[in-house]
Parts: C-alpha cells; sequence; structure tokens
C-alpha cells in the first residue's frame, strides 16, 4: 500500500472518529449496565448506525491500552470474546499498518466467522489520550478467505482518556460502525452491537485485573 496515500488516509480517519468523539448530539441510549452506556445514531457512512461505547475502567490508561491495542502479539486476541486472530499484513510505520481480524461466530450462530481488513492508526494527545482509528482497506495480501464473510469497518476508533485526579482510572470511549457483510436480519445486528460492546467493556475489566494485579 503506497505509505503516503495510507497515511493521509488514516489522518483524515482520525479526525473524522475525533468528530465523533466531540459531537454529542443525536446520540440515542440503547444499553446501560454497571457503569457502561452504549448509544446510537444512523451512521452518514452507510445504511447501519455508527454506535458509541462509554465507561470508566479501573487501570491507567496505559494498561488499558496494552490490553486494547492493534499490534502484533497484542494481548486483544486473549481476552477479547469477538476477535480470534489478529495479524499484521502490512507495517508502515510505528503508527501504522494493515490488519487483519478474525472474529468466531455469534448471536447463536446466526452470524458466522467474519474477517476485516483494516489500516489501523495510533495516536497520542497532548492530554495523554491514546486512541486508534480504523477504515476498511483492499490489500493484495490479503484477498477473501475461505471460511470467512469479508466485514467491512466505516470510520471507527476508541480513546483511553485519563481521568483527572485519578491516575487508575480511564475514561474508555469506542465507536463501531461495521457492515458484517453476508445477508443478516437488520434485527440480529441490531441486537448484536449493543450486547457486545458491553462485553467489551466487561471483558476489558476483567483482562486488566488479571493481566495487572
Amino acid at each position: 500500500m503506497d505509505p503516503a496515500l495510507a497515511a493521509q488516509m488514516s489522518e483524515a480517519v482520525a479526525e473524522k472518529v475525533l468528530q465523533y468523539r466531540r459531537d454529542e448530539s443525536g446520540w440515542k441510549i440503547c444499553r446501560e449496565a454497571n457503569g457502561v452506556s452504549v448509544s446510537w445514531r444512523p451512521s452518514v457512512e452507510f445504511s447501519g448506525n455508527l454506535y458509541r461505547g462509554e465507561g470508566i475502567v479501573n487501570a491507567p490508561p496505559e494498561k488499558v491500552w496494552d490490553c486494547i491495542k492493534p499490534l502484533p502479539g497484542t494481548l486483544r486476541a486473549k481476552w477479547d470474546e469477538n476477535v480470534t486472530s489478529f495479524e499484521i499484513i502490512e507495517s508502515l510505520t510505528d503508527t501504522l499498518c494493515v490488519s487483519r481480524t478474525t472474529s468466531p461466530s455469534a448471536a447463536m450462530k446466526l452470524i458466522s466467522p467474519r474477517d476485516f481488513v483494516d489500516l489501523v492508526l495510533m495516536k497520542t494527545y497532548e492530554d495523554g489520550t491514546l486512541s486508534s482509528s480504523a477504515i476498511n482497506v483492499e490489500h493484495p495480501l490479503c484477498p477473501p478467505k475461505p471460511g470467512y464473510v469479508r466485514g467491512f469497518n466505516h470510520p471507527c476508533g476508541c480513546f483511553c482518556e485519563p481521568v483527572p485526579g485519578e491516575p487508575n482510572k480511564t475514561h474508555l470511549v469506542t465507536f463501531f460502525q461495521t457492515d458484517l457483510g453476508g445477508y443478516l436480519p437488520q434485527s440480529v445486528v441490531d441486537s448484536f452491537f449493543p450486547r457486545s460492546m458491553a462485553g467489551f467493556y466487561t471483558n476489558l475489566e476483567k483482562a486488566v485485573k488479571t493481566l495487572y494485579d
């Protein structure tokens, strides 16, 4: 992949996800439990929804980031029930890569295994926030593979934000807007994402305690 084009594209996606973070309008809460809220609004990128998750994780941002960062040898596949494997297809810089993520069947196997090929950018902001943003891309080294339905991530990402005065806590905000591909009833998709995102926070909290306590 052309590095200059990839850098330009990834910065535009990061800016878009940052705008999602700043724009509080139009969100409708669809799930709240254990201090985590999941909300949605119609996506302007495709015919589905943009989902936002928000909650406090009881660990410093650096430790939370270690559990979710998209890098080789990542811990993500060890604890995230929606990730079976993660691999780097091409490293463009230390903070920019093309990755392939696979997910297991879900929703009582109504959703078959998926894979996603994304351009991923990692950033650190002046206030100490650690973030990643991603968007689907095609890559010659990663064509569709047997046994997986190719899904497509529209601009998505997460922010591990410091909590002022609380160094051992992280305000984690996540954004998903994913076309799962295939032929799925909309009701299955609409019920899957809020439940999956809430579970993400619960499993992340457990993972941080298990790995660092």
